[in-house]
């Protein structure tokens, strides 16, 4: 695979921290980080998770080109677990890859079930992802399907030329992505931005040189989503704006609908994402796909 725009890496544990209450980050190394590349943003990579019991993920032969199959025709009780994660950052001297993982235990995904198609997921407590990102410890192995040049086809943020200004909104899922999106905006881009966790203290700092402004919302895991509503009642810019939308796939389909219809804005010139569905597994949703 050499030639092909992505890549398997085998990596391992370097470090851990908990970033908040409810967010995990695990630092990755490996001889072969230089050759991986990222877009930032809302970059995607595909995790391969050992099973209970395995020393590091088993794989199919990193030879072929058609990985998917090959990963499905090895045993699905053997095989490493697949699931989708956004980026937070690709480090150099020395090379380093770090994820966050959001912990949520009642919440979808990459992150009830492991949920995650799009970009970050977020598993529920008893998810494979959660559960190995709070059991990781240096030295544990996993391996990453990751593109090796910047330019892929693994995101999905990208602004148009002219666009005025930037509106982005997420959930814990996609805190990650929010925050590589943000890293990368130009100084002075105008940006409204909401974000919606379960407790104030899951909030971080998000640095970004754009003029952006930031509303945190906060919800009980019972009450229902409150971005919509932040954001119908926001008096928003005027110009052209360009959305990206990620985080649970009803309210992301909410969002989208208020702001093409009683927005007004572009269909074009939204992106959004369902990164995990309630209720549902990254398995579920790929058997689904699989079947249709």
């Amino acid at each position: 695979m050499t030639d092909a725009p992505y890549q398997f890496f085998s990596v391992e544990v370097l470090r851990t921290e908990r970033v908040t209450p409810s967010m995990a980050r695990v630092v990755l190394g490996g001889p072969d980080l230089a050759r991986m590349a990222t877009a930032g943003r809302d970059q995607r990579v595909k995790l391969f998770l050992p099973r209970p019991g395995e020393r590091e993920p088993v794989m199919p032969d990193p030879a072929r080109a058609d990985w998917y199959d090959a990963w499905r025709e090895l045993d699905p009780e053997a095989r490493g677990i697949m699931r989708t994660y956004t980026v937070r950052e690709l480090r150099r001297e020395p090379n380093e890859l770090v994820m966050d993982f959001a912990l949520h235990g009642t919440e979808g995904n990459g992150a009830a079930g492991d949920g995650g198609c799009g970009g970050t997921a977020v598993d529920a407590a008893s998810g494979p992802a959660t559960r190995w990102a709070r059991a990781a410890r240096p030295g544990a192995r996993i391996s990453v399907l990751a593109p090796v040049e910047e330019e892929n086809a693994g995101y999905d943020f990208r602004p148009p030329e002219g666009t005025d200004w930037i509106l982005l909104t997420a959930d814990g899922s996609a805190v990650p992505a929010i925050a590589g999106i943000l890293e990368s905006l130009p100084p002075g881009m105008p940006a409204r931005v909401w974000i919606e966790v379960h407790d104030p203290a899951d909030r971080q700092e998000l640095p970004t040189k754009a003029d952006a402004e930031i509303v945190w919302l906060t919800r009980d895991h019972h009450a229902p989503p409150a971005t919509v509503d932040a954001i119908r009642a926001a008096a928003l810019p005027g110009g052209i704006p360009y959305a990206w939308i990620a985080g649970e796939s009803a309210t992301v389909k909410a969002v989208r609908r208020h702001l093409v219809a009683e927005r007004g804005f572009d269909r074009k010139a939204v992106r959004f994402s369902g990164y995990w569905r309630r209720g549902a597994s990254e398995d579920h949703l790929m058997a689904a796909a699989e079947a249709a």
